[in-house]
């Protein structure tokens, strides 16, 4: 029996159960049904909000049950939920896969920052690069769209606009919170169009301090790819080549034992043991980079942008993987790449600068000069390719 996990709450969701939620319209001879607490998004979401009530629909398959009548005013409705978190799922949930792509990172990484940037380059870079319809899916959306909502949707399209950066990610409540999920839809030569849901969460860096809190978020176990994030600040032959000022440094996370932390999570969610590798992919993302492009140099691979197009190089892929492997070793930091090599079967090396300047550390402010994202988008659309998502151009032999 095929199952689907939902976008919201990674919960298996089975298709010939599907659930729906009242469209408050009014029933002859019956009071219309009104917005209510709902438990199920507080449990699951961490989300206190009015909403109107969901039920179950007939046992039948998603494709085959287009609506339901709500079992206590009798209006017929369309809209269909998620079972577990009471989420509505898009119309063209269920037609294909959609990978779940959790985030993760110690404190510092920056991965709220990256994450706003990868949001802003979906909506208006990459879906031009690849002819496709980019949009927020979903309650997070129109929350969004009217004003109530995430701040991923700048009005005027513009990245931190009063020049601030964000304060540090809230830890989850029991490992709980809403991630942001956006619809790449394109178009197939042989199925026309296709929907693929791309759902990220966003952890705090509080969440991976020791094992117990990792081992609380349950959406790591349920995802599909995993974009991880590291700070070479945090490694300490990597900061004594640049010049920071102590706000920039966080000394208290030791990058191997985050990366191990979140080893240990993903193998007893996986059932996995310690004879084999995680199968997931995994993007291994240094951030920042930027702050060491005058220690590398212009002509350094890391430092210059590759061509781009509407396909994942993988030739560039592979180089960039080996240039942050060599920096590894460089920076006394192997044991990160020992580590990967033997519990991971599938992972890459990206080196990333969301700001594309440094900004001031003392202040939390980006850089007057404004932000010039730097190979943001490189570890999704490495993950997309993965998925056929996207088209990989191959390496050259």
């Amino acid at each position: 029996m095929t199952t689907l996990s939902c976008p919201y709450c990674y919960g298996k969701i089975d298709p010939r159960g599907p659930w729906f939620r009242c469209t408050g319209r009014r029933s002859p001879g019956k009071e219309p049904c009104k917005p209510q607490w709902d438990e199920a998004r507080e449990q699951e979401l961490g989300i206190k909000e009015l909403v109107l009530p969901s039920f179950a629909g007939p046992r039948r398959t998603l494709r085959t049950v287009a609506a339901a009548p709500c079992p206590h005013c009798g209006s017929e409705s369309a809209v269909r939920v998620c079972p577990h978190c009471h989420s509505r799922l898009p119309a063209a949930f269920g037609e294909g896969r959609s990978p779940l792509i959790a985030m993760a990172g110690a404190r510092h990484t920056g991965k709220s920052v990256y994450l706003k940037v990868l949001a802003h380059q979906l909506r208006r870079g990459m879906g031009q690069r690849f002819g496709a319809d980019v949009r927020l899916a979903g309650d997070g959306q129109f929350r969004a769209e009217t004003g109530g909502g995430t701040d991923f949707l700048d009005p005027a399209g513009e990245l931190f606009p009063d020049g601030g950066l964000y304060q540090k990610t809230m830890q989850a409540s029991g490992g709980r919170r809403e991630p942001i999920v956006f619809a790449w839809r394109q178009t197939r030569r042989v199925t026309g169009y296709q929907t693929t849901f791309l759902s990220f969460f966003d952890t705090a860096g509080e969440d991976l301090l020791d094992q117990e809190t990792v081992d609380n978020l349950g959406y790591l176990g349920a995802a599909d790819a995993l974009i991880l994030i590291l700070d070479p600040f945090a490694i300490p032959q990597a900061r004594d080549r640049i010049r920071l000022p102590e706000s920039a440094i966080d000394a208290s996370a030791n990058t191997i034992d985050v990366v191990n932390r979140v080893t240990e999570n993903l193998r007893i969610s996986h059932r996995l043991g310690g004879r084999r590798n995680i199968s997931i992919p995994v993007a291994v993302v240094f951030a920042k980079i930027d702050a060491f492009f005058d220690v590398l140099g212009a002509d350094h691979p890391l430092v210059r942008r590759p061509q781009s197009g509407p396909y994942y190089d993988e030739q560039a892929g592979r180089e960039t993987h080996e240039h942050v492997r060599a920096l590894l070793y460089d920076w006394g930091a192997d044991d990160i790449d020992t580590h990967l090599m033997h519990n991971y079967r599938n992972f890459r090396y990206f080196a990333v600068s969301s700001l594309g300047t440094e900004p001031d550390y003392d202040a939390n402010r980006v850089d007057l000069r404004g932000v010039q994202p730097f190979r943001v988008d490189e570890p999704l659309l490495w993950l997309l390719s993965e998925f056929n998502v996207v088209p990989r151009r191959q390496a050259a032999r």
